[in-house]
């Protein structure tokens, strides 16, 4: 089994150059597997709302179910970085809700650290949270939970005036005290430039090569989700098609008897057939 990854040994490996490796990660079958792959950081988001639930965004969870998800993660990757997303609304009422429902997900679940969305408005609350000893991912960039402001899911910083914003959130969450800095959907040249001058590690999805790792949704990554696939998504595997057959397969063995077989089949005791057919007059 590996060593427990911490953030001083995300810290390390920004420090010698080595790549991070961070997927998305909802139940214990699916952490188990990351686990075994060497995953450095697992992130519990609230993505679910639409890989797991079916929902048309984020906004639908609640606490208690990312706590609940995060528990089953925990378990299945003991090792893994583990971060808790926060769900919609869980922070942004008050710096006292974003202390609470973050300790939730440290004292309850076993995270390492929680993510929140959010540049300058978040800081004030960033620096409560870490106060409270609660480590903190910043999310620039695409803020799911932020889409009816944005107009949808849509990339950003890609003008001067959004890169710098982009840039400066990103200065001002640092200084706020975040652990690591999440950068979704930005140009690679707006990325490059804040991974360059921060000192954490800066994780990006849909944010070109120059951060310090990446991240997928592990459901894009498998061809697991169909219904909305980003641009910046890269498919390792069209489980969707494999899955399928094998229902149909299944579906087909059955209608033609062709399963259960023998070798599928508890077999009774010797001399227990006939104890019960005498029992029974057959």
């Amino acid at each position: 089994m590996r060593q427990k990854v911490t953030i001083h040994t995300l810290q390390g490996k920004i420090h010698s150059g080595e790549k991070i490796t961070m997927l998305t990660g909802y139940d214990y079958p699916m952490a188990l597997l990351e686990e075994k792959a060497g995953i450095d950081i697992i992130l519990c988001g609230d993505s679910m709302a639409m890989t797991v639930f079916g929902h048309e965004s984020t906004l639908n969870m609640q606490m208690d179910t990312m706590v609940t998800h995060s528990k089953a993660v925990r378990k299945g990757a003991p090792s893994a970085f583990l971060v808790g997303d926060m769900p919609y609304m869980s922070y942004q009422i008050s710096k006292e809700e974003a202390i609470r429902n973050g300790g939730r997900f440290m004292a309850e679940a076993g995270c390492d650290a929680v993510k929140l969305e959010g540049g300058q408005n978040m800081a004030k609350t960033i620096e409560a949270m870490v106060n409270a000893t609660i480590p903190v991912m910043g999310h620039l960039g695409l803020t799911p939970q932020s889409i009816a402001q944005l107009g949808g899911f849509k990339s950003q910083g890609r003008d001067c005036s959004g890169a710098l914003k982009i840039i400066e959130d990103a200065r001002i969450l640092e200084e706020s005290g975040i652990s690591l800095l999440l950068l979704e959907a930005v140009p690679p040249e707006v990325a490059g430039i804040i991974t360059e001058r921060a000192k954490i590690p800066v994780i990006g999805i849909g944010a070109g090569p120059h951060v310090h790792g990446q991240l997928l949704i592990v459901h894009d990554a498998l061809g697991f989700f169909d219904a909305f696939v980003p641009k910046f998504v890269k498919k390792y595997l069209d489980l969707n098609s494999v899955i399928l057959e094998a229902l149909g397969n299944y579906k087909s063995e059955v209608l033609e008897g062709q399963f259960p077989e023998e070798e599928h089949c508890y077999k009774l005791k010797d001399g227990e057939w006939e104890k019960i057919q005498k029992q029974l007059g057959l």
